[in-house]
């Protein structure tokens, strides 16, 4: 590739990043057509809809729109009528079609470097998006979530990206690997039994993160591929490539925030400050900045996601509430009606 076509792609990559666009490579969505078309649906129809162009996919170094790229995802499990697309999309999803930031983890020399360099580095593959590796109770997480609350429904890409990351182990340990648990921050699917075939794993949904769990014991096994020289430059690429790791608008940060804790029931104001490191006060001051309250926040997350919710026919409504942070369902269907001036069980039969 010539160093103009390079700095060609990090031009139109720097005007998206002008226009407040979140980013994601479009190597994310390598086979995603020919996955679309083998499952019965227009991929053509697909793309259309959620506004990607049909040429960005063939190109590793060009960008989509976050939003865009979730959206499709959405699209595509409704156009093939195959709710767990994102799921399975993922499982086969090998390192190296996902574009830079796989290479790096085959080229990372041990598999805990591999897991080290994904965690660090995912968000300038993806943009207003949080990663990273922590420990809780002997175990650790490899933890992902969207930062941008205007991305609500993005169920298909936890799945995808979920599939992504135990690929990057399985290419060390192989294809039986599988990890001790995986937790996703949406409800519980219908068929959710193919999540747990699907990583051979237990499967645990309404959490506040989506992450792969996983014990130490092989993190010093070596990568196959495993190249310094080679990962160094890849690093500098995708740095390079992606200038940051993208921000969301301050008002859908807090949004995010709000929505990460709702299953543990109202948040607090001085959870969201922290989180956004931030004192109390001055996350007041900003949000009524920008002509809202830390309640108007929570108030219109809650209203957006029981909107996402309601319509998942499998799902009690009790747990719908339990999942916005509601004691009571009666307080949930109070404030379902000041919403949408009907009851949400009419709204689902509707």
């Amino acid at each position: 590739m010539t160093g103009k076509s390079v700095r060609n792609r990090q031009s139109r990559l720097a005007a998206c990043r002008e226009n407040g666009q979140r980013n994601v490579l479009a190597a994310a969505a390598s086979g995603v057509s020919g996955f679309i078309n083998s499952h019965g649906g227009d991929a053509a129809r697909v793309l259309g809809q959620a506004g990607v162009p049909d040429h960005a996919l063939g190109d590793p170094l060009l960008a989509l729109d976050l939003g865009d790229y979730c959206a499709m995802m959405e699209l595509a499990a409704a156009e093939t009528r195959h709710d767990n697309f994102g799921l399975w999309f993922g499982q086969q999803f090998q390192p190296r079609a996902l574009g830079l930031i796989g290479e790096i983890a085959l080229a990372s020399p041990t598999l805990g470097a591999a897991v080290e360099n994904v965690a660090t580095l995912f968000p300038f593959h993806q943009q207003a998006t949080q990663t990273r590796l922590a420990k809780e109770g002997g175990l650790l997480r490899l933890e992902y979530r969207i930062l941008d609350g205007r991305i609500m429904a993005r169920r298909q890409d936890a799945e995808l990206t979920m599939g992504m990351f135990a690929n990057v182990f399985r290419a060390c340990l192989g294809n039986g690997w599988a990890p001790e648990e995986v937790h996703f921050e949406h409800l519980r699917p219908l068929d959710w039994r193919e999540h747990q075939r699907a990583f051979d794993a237990p499967v645990h949904f309404g959490q506040r993160t989506n992450c792969v769990v996983f014990g130490d014991a092989d993190l010093d096994r070596r990568m196959p591929e495993g190249d310094l020289a080679r990962l160094t430059r890849l690093r500098d690429q995708l740095t390079a490539l992606a200038g940051s790791t993208g921000a969301a608008p301050f008002i859908e940060r807090v949004r995010a925030e709000i929505r990460s804790r709702l299953a543990d029931g109202y948040p607090h104001v001085e959870e969201v400050a922290e989180a956004l490191d931030l004192p109390r006060w001055t996350l007041q001051r900003r949000l009524g900045e920008t002509g809202t309250s830390f309640s108007e926040a929570v108030e219109s997350v809650r209203r957006d996601l029981a909107a996402l919710y309601v319509r998942q026919r499998h799902i009690p409504l009790s747990d719908v509430a339990d999942l916005l942070g509601y004691s009571e369902l009666s307080a949930f269907s109070r404030a379902f009606r000041r919403w949408f001036d009907v009851a949400p069980m009419h709204w689902r039969e509707g």
